[in-house]
């Protein structure tokens, strides 16, 4: 959320910044401003009436204590009438106060300079490629074909049990997946992350910390009796940590990384393209989680773009790194990088990670704070980043590393799962 105090000294910035958006940030920026200075002549109008009732009452005192009963009771009569007004103009402050917010969180967040501006995924910008795009056999199989095949993982079975995108994996298909979850959890302790386990469910006011709420509220599964939420990605449950946190800003950067299920009710499309693991309700995922001194946080955005690289080398796949436009930037990032990796048997490349910044725009929803060398309080810079979600990654390497002997498992992922081969 942006901050109503850089809204008004930065309006003609933002408003040029948001346009790459598509958004008539004019007419939005300008609501709120009115809205603002409704909410400060309210409050000054509130605050004065406090001002002269709690004077009142203390000359009323002394009326009393005088023996002036008969003025005393004339400004009894005005104070009452002042507390009714200040009730009045309460209400109506929390109302303002209501809509503003509402308001507030209408707005994205603002693209960084160096955010492209496009319309879709088609602008979206590569920056960086690596590996070789192997060469299968004309009888090479997508993932779902080797799931089948292999018995690794039944999709049909997870039908029956709770609906489309609910997999099942099964033997060498379960302990891959452990395989990669730990290899993950690895690689980020290593690098300085602290592991951590949160809950699978989170609050409304988590929602709306990290800005899934209300924007995503149709993606999310809605627990009504405990009005709570299936978490889309552990993102959330560990940014909210930090919700109405200062922080000590010697303690930057301030590093997570967390193993969760994730939950997204997709919207029902059809095709090859979300077909088998490329689209699912369920996934397993590793998330990194950031909280840094705004000063640093490009630097640590550009250090976890370089940590995804190491894993995915290590794992041998083939991918790219593209840097998003503006009509494709999630609503709260400021930054983001995407991965993709190349899936030779479908001939395309499939999204495996994002990278994002976020600078004050979460810190602000969550009031995350930091105090600076002067004592005074600063919002401080959330980032995360998938590191990794399995889906597409274990698609990429059935796809890309099946032979005529069956499944070769990349040479680091061997120790994790105990086995070289699924055949």
């Amino acid at each position: 959320m942006l901050q109503l105090q850089v809204i008004r000294d930065n309006r003609e910035e933002i408003t040029k910044a948001l346009n790459k958006r598509k958004i008539d940030a004019d007419s939005l920026l300008n609501n709120v401003l009115q809205l603002d200075e409704k909410r400060r002549d309210t409050q000054t109008k509130l605050d004065a009436t406090l001002a002269e009732s709690n004077k009142l009452s203390k000359e009323i005192g002394g009326l009393f204590k005088s023996g002036k009963a008969a003025e005393a009771t004339i400004l009894k009569e005005k104070t009452g009438a002042l507390k009714e007004e200040s009730k009045q103009l309460g209400d109506d402050l929390n109302s303002i106060a209501e809509e503003l917010q509402n308001l507030l969180y209408q707005i994205p967040n603002v693209p960084h300079d160096s955010v492209p501006t496009g319309t879709s995924e088609d602008d979206n910008e590569e920056i960086f490629k690596e590996g070789t795009i192997p060469v299968l056999d004309s009888d090479a199989l997508p993932h779902w074909e080797l799931a089948k095949k292999y018995d690794i993982i039944d999709f049909e079975l997870g039908v029956k049990i709770a609906g489309a995108g609910f997999p099942v994996y099964k033997g060498k298909g379960a302990r891959l997946q452990r395989a990669l979850i730990s290899y993950f959890l690895d690689k980020n302790t290593a690098a300085g992350y602290t592991e951590i386990q949160v809950p699978h469910l989170v609050n409304e006011a988590s929602g709306y910390g990290t800005g899934q709420l209300p924007d995503k509220e149709g993606q999310m599964y809605h627990i009504t009796a405990d009005d709570l939420y299936l978490i889309p990605t552990a993102e959330v449950p560990v940014t909210n940590i930090f919700r109405d946190v200062i922080a000590n800003k010697d303690e930057f950067p301030i590093c997570y990384t967390g193993y969760t299920p994730c939950f997204r009710r997709e919207a029902g499309s059809y095709g090859a393209h979300v077909r088998g693991l490329n689209r699912l309700h369920q996934f397993d995922k590793v998330e990194i989680v950031r909280v840094e001194h705004p000063e640093n946080s490009y630097a640590a955005l550009d250090g976890m773009v370089e940590h995804v690289k190491d894993i995915l080398r290590e794992l041998n796949l083939p991918y790219r790194v593209l840097r998003l436009c503006s009509g494709d930037l999630g609503f709260t990032a400021a930054l983001t990088y995407d991965f993709e990796v190349f899936s030779t048997a479908q001939d395309r490349w499939l999204e495996i990670s994002s990278v994002s910044n976020f600078e004050a725009y979460q810190a602000n929803r969550l009031k995350l704070r930091f105090k600076d060398e002067n004592g005074k309080s600063q919002l401080a810079h959330t980032l995360n980043g998938s590191a990794l979600a399995l889906p597409r990654v274990l698609a990429g390497i059935l796809e890309n590393c099946q032979t005529a002997n069956g499944i070769k498992i990349p040479e680091v992922l061997v120790p994790y799962c105990g086995f070289d081969t699924i055949d």
